[in-house]
Protein backbone atom coordinates (compact mmCIF):
# COMPACT_ATOMS: atom_id res chain seq x y z
CA UNK A 1 0.00 0.00 0.00
CA UNK A 2 1.48 3.14 -1.15
CA UNK A 3 1.74 6.15 1.20
CA UNK A 4 -0.40 8.38 -0.58
CA UNK A 5 -3.66 5.13 -0.32
CA UNK A 6 -2.70 5.67 3.59
CA UNK A 7 -3.43 9.36 3.52
CA UNK A 8 -6.62 8.67 2.01
CA UNK A 9 -10.37 8.95 3.42
CA UNK A 10 -12.23 6.06 2.31
CA UNK A 11 -16.24 5.09 2.27
CA UNK A 12 -17.31 1.98 2.54
CA UNK A 13 -19.81 1.26 -0.97
CA UNK A 14 -22.15 -1.10 -1.37
CA UNK A 15 -23.96 -2.42 -4.78
CA UNK A 16 -27.66 -3.98 -5.45
CA UNK A 17 -25.94 -7.38 -5.07
CA UNK A 18 -25.04 -6.28 -1.74
CA UNK A 19 -20.91 -6.42 -2.70
CA UNK A 20 -18.73 -4.46 -0.85
CA UNK A 21 -16.12 -1.99 -1.81
CA UNK A 22 -14.06 1.15 -0.65
CA UNK A 23 -13.93 4.12 -2.87
CA UNK A 24 -12.58 7.74 -2.02
CA UNK A 25 -14.62 9.60 -0.25
CA UNK A 26 -13.93 12.78 -2.48
CA UNK A 27 -15.58 11.35 -4.75
CA UNK A 28 -18.96 10.65 -6.25
CA UNK A 29 -20.20 6.73 -5.77
CA UNK A 30 -19.88 4.55 -9.18
CA UNK A 31 -22.86 3.77 -10.60
CA UNK A 32 -25.01 1.21 -9.01
CA UNK A 33 -23.07 1.82 -5.32
CA UNK A 34 -24.46 3.28 -2.82
CA UNK A 35 -22.68 4.26 0.66
CA UNK A 36 -22.46 1.67 3.48
CA UNK A 37 -22.20 3.55 6.10
CA UNK A 38 -18.51 3.15 6.73
CA UNK A 39 -15.72 5.95 6.63
CA UNK A 40 -12.08 6.01 7.27
CA UNK A 41 -8.73 5.40 6.13
CA UNK A 42 -8.39 2.46 3.65
CA UNK A 43 -7.17 -0.03 6.62
CA UNK A 44 -10.06 0.58 8.71
CA UNK A 45 -13.02 0.45 5.61
CA UNK A 46 -11.03 -3.20 4.73
CA UNK A 47 -11.43 -3.89 8.18
CA UNK A 48 -15.21 -3.37 8.44
CA UNK A 49 -15.78 -5.27 5.21
CA UNK A 50 -14.14 -7.57 6.90
CA UNK A 51 -15.90 -8.28 9.65
CA UNK A 52 -19.74 -7.33 8.08
CA UNK A 53 -19.31 -9.08 4.18
CA UNK A 54 -19.35 -12.50 6.12
CA UNK A 55 -21.09 -14.18 3.14
CA UNK A 56 -19.47 -13.08 0.20
CA UNK A 57 -22.14 -15.06 -2.58
CA UNK A 58 -24.16 -12.36 -4.20
CA UNK A 59 -27.48 -11.48 -3.33
CA UNK A 60 -29.08 -13.05 -6.13
CA UNK A 61 -26.91 -16.09 -5.42
CA UNK A 62 -28.16 -16.45 -1.70
CA UNK A 63 -31.79 -15.87 -2.20
CA UNK A 64 -31.40 -18.44 -4.70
Amino acid sequence: MSHDELDLDYKVVVNDEEQYSIWPEDRENPPGWQDAGARGKKPDCLEWIERNWTDMRPKSLRSA
